[in-house]
């Protein structure tokens, strides 16, 4: 089996979101990409213009698939902080699809195109150590969801020797994270969005088109019990209605799954 199979045979084998993490960041670090940022949101808008409106653009952080093994003092600059709103990389994986070298980024700071903020956000990076890399954003399922991924190099490794791996390794790497892409989308994933067994049960009868008296006989609750599970599922997902909410609960690949 070769080298490439291997990877691919423990990606596609992966039997949840955390072991698959586990398995691609060993993988990158083969490579030379010791840090990783994955984010995926089936919430973009492409109505909103301008990095100014990036938050809307994407959605609420909470409603990402977000995997990353950087620091969380970064990454609570990084997200909470707001950086990434202003972020040239994520502008550059917003608007196109397939990979950049983070050259594109480092002619534009040396340019008078970037704006004070993006200026902000490069500095924010390089005082975190994160320099060198490649940013590889994968092509959309639906106008509504994006998804782009982060390979960030050794801070003592530059940006001419990432571009050299990537022209060695380039067509295997994208092949890899695609994978990994398309092996999340298929994973139940939680995040902060989390339903307890009961939540996630009322809202597969709801799919499957049940009154809340009919879950009731079907789970032999009262109706006042269901109508609270459904009122704390609409909750934990941060949706108004039951339709959002099994909606959303689908997104997450939380429903008519098996319990652990």
């Amino acid at each position: 089996m070769s080298n490439t199979i291997a990877k691919l045979y423990e990606l596609t084998n992966a039997r949840t979101v955390e072991e698959l993490w586990d398995v691609h960041t060993r993988h990158m670090a083969t490579f030379g990409f010791d840090r990783l940022i994955y984010a995926f949101t089936r919430y973009y808008s492409s109505s909103s213009t301008g990095m100014a409106s990036s938050n809307m653009a994407l959605g609420d952080p909470q409603d990402w698939v977000l995997l990353t093994n950087l620091s969380s003092d970064y990454m609570d600059g990084y997200i909470d902080g707001g950086h990434y709103a202003n972020a040239p990389m994520v502008r550059w994986a917003v608007q196109n699809d397939g990979a950049c070298s983070w050259r594109w980024m480092e002619e534009m700071m040396s340019s008078d195109i970037a704006t004070e903020k993006e200026r902000s956000v490069f500095q924010f990076n390089h005082d975190h150590g994160i320099k060198a890399g490649y940013t590889l954003s994968f092509r959309s399922v639906s106008h509504r969801s994006k998804g782009a991924i982060a390979l960030i190099a050794d801070p003592d490794v530059g940006q001419h020797r990432v571009d050299q791996i990537w022209a060695e390794h380039g067509d295997e790497l994208m092949v890899l994270n695609n994978v990994m892409h398309l092996k999340i989308l298929a994973l139940p994933h939680t995040g902060s969005r989390k339903l307890t067994t009961r939540q996630r049960e009322v809202l597969q009868w709801v799919g499957d088109g049940k009154t809340t008296q009919d879950i009731a006989i079907l789970l032999g609750l009262t109706a006042a019990t269901v109508e609270k599970h459904l009122r704390l599922a609409r909750e934990s997902l941060d949706v108004e209605t039951t339709a959002q909410a099994v909606l959303k609960a689908a997104f997450y690949n939380q429903m008519f799954v098996f319990d652990s």
